[in-house]
């Protein structure tokens, strides 16, 4: 099997690409935000604020617990319903009965439908329904929410992510909690990451711990079973310092599940590393053709985070140890990436599935590559 040539160099360093492949392809993906229970939203009558690729956002959970989405523009003269300042915080998810902009006091439902538009009364041709909110589509699945900031071309989500999820459906996702967040700010493009994550190749030169812990990985990563889980050593049956927890196994996984690990790469933004008593979900951010926000949260089961010996420590020393080790090469391969002696790098036979990012990317730039 011969090598395979990666995308080329300006689809990882040069700001017009990046501009135009975040405007023709992710602002036309499913792009993940987060869980509903950490945003509220599995409660009726909340709003959350977000911003994806810039935008900013309005999320919404009606009176009977339906979701919206809608961009955070009023309809009369662009104000942000919701102001956001720039680099600041977010607002905090909150409990609301309408959105009302604060430069007119136009007024919408949480459907994003126009209620009120003071002193438009003797408008003879005014039409409220001409003036909804710009929408975005929203979708969940397993707890985690997603838009599509282009909605009129998205299709559902399940048709876009189902095969990337097909075999983690024993996984209990919709109903665990957050039980630890690791954030970190990574000097590298989103798709860096991607590929890191989805190849073994680098595990055993970068990770020694992890391939110490599943030494399937320290082999380069050629044919693993990824469908039936890769095996831990013998005595180790899930992502720790040790191997162990004194957490159980989810209920309902299978055998085979109960001692292995699995992965999904949704993309463009979510990984899921799954593990038989806890999951790791990272949610990345794009946001410059050199800079990506990561997420890291580490999901349990309620009935264990309830518990009084609860402590995710195990896990999420494991965790961090090996998310810095990528990080930090990630952002070596993003700074040789930058150098005029590099035109594009080259998959091995191994890395074959790092191949991903390109099968899903190039059709949606409607090219063979860039511009």
């Amino acid at each position: 099997m011969p090598l395979e040539p990666a995308l080329p160099k300006q689809m990882y360093v040069d700001d017009l690409h990046w501009r135009r492949e975040s405007d023709v392809v992710l602002a036309a993906a499913w792009f993940c935000v987060g869980r509903l229970v950490e945003l509220t939203l599995d409660r009726p009558s909340r709003l959350a604020v977000v911003d994806v690729l810039g935008e900013s956002l309005l999320l919404t959970s009606d009176r009977t617990g339906g979701l919206h989405a809608a961009y955070n523009v009023c309809r009369h003269r662009g104000s942000q319903v919701v102001p956001v300042d720039p680099g600041g915080d977010l607002p905090v998810p909150t409990g609301v009965h309408s959105l009302r902009c604060p430069y007119h006091s136009w007024t919408y439902d949480l459907d994003g439908r126009l209620l009120k538009a003071p002193h438009t009364e003797d408008v003879a041709d005014f039409d409220a329904d001409r003036f909804e909110l710009h929408e975005v589509a929203i979708e969940a699945w397993g707890g985690f929410v997603f838009v599509n900031l282009t909605p009129e071309r998205a299709g559902g989500l399940l048709d876009e992510i189902g095969p990337a999820v097909a075999g983690l459906e024993r996984y209990p996702m919709a109903d665990l909690r957050v039980g630890r967040r690791l954030r970190y700010d990574v000097a590298a493009n989103y798709k860096v990451l991607s590929e890191n994550y989805n190849e073994c190749y680098h595990c055993g030169p970068v990770h020694p711990e992890l391939t110490r812990l599943v030494p399937a990985f320290g082999g380069g990563g050629q044919e693993l079973p990824w469908e039936q889980g890769i095996p831990h050593r013998d005595g180790a049956w899930t992502f720790t310092l040790t191997g162990t927890t004194n957490r159980r196994p989810f209920t309902g996984l299978d055998e085979s599940e109960r001692s292995r690990h699995k992965g999904a790469l949704v993309h463009p933004n979510l990984w899921l590393s799954c593990s038989p008593d806890h999951v790791a979900a990272f949610v990345l951010w794009p946001l410059a053709v050199d800079r990506t926000r990561v997420g890291c949260d580490l999901l349990f089961a309620p009935e264990e985070i309830d518990s009084a010996d609860f402590d995710p420590d195990d896990a999420a020393d494991l965790w961090d140890l090996v998310n810095r080790q990528d990080w930090a090469i990630c952002e070596s391969v993003q700074r040789g990436m930058s150098s005029r002696a590099y035109r594009n790098g080259w998959f091995a036979p191994m890395e074959d599935a790092s191949a991903d990012i390109r099968r899903w990317l190039l059709p949606r730039l409607g090219a063979d590559g860039p511009e």
